[in-house]
């Protein structure tokens, strides 16, 4: 008799359905899996056996062969012991078949037939609510994650005895709905470093504020001690809460990259990820043998910190290309094809030169003559172009430094962030501005008189791409609405283009 489970295959963030038959056959005791399995599948044939007899089951004495369908897919991960088992004991006559329909199984077993929680747990449930399974058969620990999801019952079980009494109805699931809207509304965590902290910095702050408010990506240069990574690292706090469907995208991408607290099914504060810059390309971008997400991804729908961008690989900076300008990142590899999002706030922060002196007036600079302009060009000319944002970041006086005055708190400056996104919403524009097409951000920050003949003089000054003239349109947009103004002045445009006139001057002036 050939028994059928269905279990989901991940690629990517993506999910696809996998028919799991088994068939029982006359001859010496053999176990043997099909269908491009890769080594964690091959070795399940030992933890199914295992978990089988210490569950209290029957191993059949026969040959018994398991086919993973479609047979051109790959299958890894050892998600399948589940599926595989049930498989078995439905094929053996110890689960009823008919308790198999419309039944999806993910989880790997243990030698004592427990379940183990397992990395991608909210994709596959998606797609099980996608694909109009039933029932989706998990491990206790991945119960809560699954459970995001509505459409199909989730059956958390501890473990394969416990699987089949819940298909068989002799045990009563345990509920496992979960409220997203009231966890990010009323469970959200603590905020994290207060922006009061920094002394100093008005304008890098201003620009802290501008990046939070539009979405718009920045860069920060000065020389050492200045404040740039605790402005950096104080920006997540001046982000708004994320919405409903933004936290399921970062719980899935944290799910499948298995970085997910077992105490936490559901990601409530927008990610902050600050890669070391010894990075490879694959491992900011995504990639690998089998691709997984980078850390653009990673940071998705929050921050993404270079900190001494310079020091980075070139070949890793020039990777950032394709997430800047369109927010996904396309991984192809041998074994199989992904897309990841990535619409990530990229925030970098860098050193003049390798001594971090070049420029400032009171530490002279002591790298040999060139090396200053070499270290600065390893942040290549198109990279720098898609970041809309350049700010210096001097050296504290020392008024800023020993000074009694308190900076302003991140909930000031967190309120005036909503307000702007308020008056995005009034006008019925449902992203970020540091988002907009070219036509959007032409139509949304149109000028007056004043104002396009300020654009020309930049354009021919400046030497403006039409990248980086539509960028300062869109910074202007997001200033604007700081200001609480309905159309784009040529103050505010005044602004904008002083962020992208900061690349053009000297990095610690």
């Amino acid at each position: 008799m050939v028994a059928r489970v269905v279990a989901p295959a991940l690629v990517g963030i993506e999910a696809f359905t996998v028919q799991v038959e088994v068939d029982l056959r006359a001859g010496l005791p053999a176990f043997s899996v099909v269908g491009l399995p890769d080594a964690a599948v091959q070795e399940a044939r030992e933890r199914v056996r295992s978990g089988l007899a210490n569950q209290a089951f029957a191993v059949p004495p026969r040959r018994i062969v398991a086919n993973l369908a479609p047979a051109d897919l790959r299958k890894r991960g050892p998600h399948y012991d589940l599926a595989l088992a049930l498989a078995i004991l439905a094929s053996s006559g110890q689960l009823d078949p008919a308790a198999l329909d419309g039944v999806g199984a993910v989880g790997e077993l243990g030698l004592d037939g427990r379940l183990r929680p397992v990395p991608g747990v909210l994709a596959m449930a998606e797609h099980a609510a996608v694909a109009g399974w039933r029932r989706l058969v998990v491990a206790v620990g991945n119960a809560a994650e699954a459970g995001l999801v509505g459409g199909v019952e989730v059956l958390g079980a501890e473990g394969l005895r416990a699987a089949v009494d819940l298909l068989e109805g002799r045990a009563t699931p345990a509920p496992t709905a979960f409220d997203v809207d009231a966890v990010l509304v009323g469970g959200a965590e603590a905020e994290g470093p207060d922006l009061a902290d920094v002394r100093g910095q008005a304008a890098a702050r201003r620009a802290l504020e501008v990046a939070a408010a539009g979405g718009h990506s920045l860069l920060m240069l000065g020389p050492p001690g200045g404040g740039k990574t605790m402005l950096a690292r104080r920006l997540p706090a001046l982000l708004p809460p994320l919405r409903r469907a933004e936290a399921i995208a970062v719980t899935r991408i944290h799910s499948v990259a298995g970085l997910l607290p077992p105490d936490r099914p559901l990601v409530t504060r927008r990610p902050f990820r600050a890669p070391h810059h010894t990075i490879s390309a694959s491992g900011l971008v995504g990639g690998g043998r089998v691709p997984q997400p980078g850390g653009v991804s990673l940071a998705h729908e929050g921050v993404l910190f270079l900190d001494e961008v310079c020091s980075f690989a070139p070949a890793a900076i020039d990777a950032l290309r394709q997430p800047l300008e369109e927010g996904y990142v396309d991984v192809s590899r041998a074994m199989a094809r992904a897309r990841f999002p990535a619409r990530s706030l990229l925030v970098c922060a860098g050193n003049p030169c390798p001594c971090g002196h070049d420029g400032d007036p009171v530490r002279p600079c002591v790298c040999p003559p060139g090396r200053a302009e070499a270290y600065r060009a390893r942040l290549s000319g198109p990279v720098a172009d898609r970041i809309d944002m350049q700010v210096a970041v001097p050296r504290l006086t020392r008024e800023e430094l020993v000074g009694a005055a308190r900076p302003e708190r991140s909930a000031a400056v967190r309120a005036r962030v909503a307000a702007a996104e308020a008056a995005r919403a009034a006008r019925g524009q449902d992203q970020a501005n540091g988002r907009l097409g070219s036509a959007e951000a032409r139509r949304l920050a149109a000028l007056d008189g004043p104002g396009r003949e300020l654009l020309g003089r930049a354009v021919e000054r400046l030497g403006l791409s039409a990248r980086g003239h539509d960028r300062a349109l869109r910074v202007a947009r997001t200033v604007a609405d700081l200001a609480g103004a309905e159309r784009v002045a040529a103050e505010h445009l005044a602004e904008a283009l002083v962020y992208r006139a900061a690349r053009h001057e000297p990095a610690a002036a």
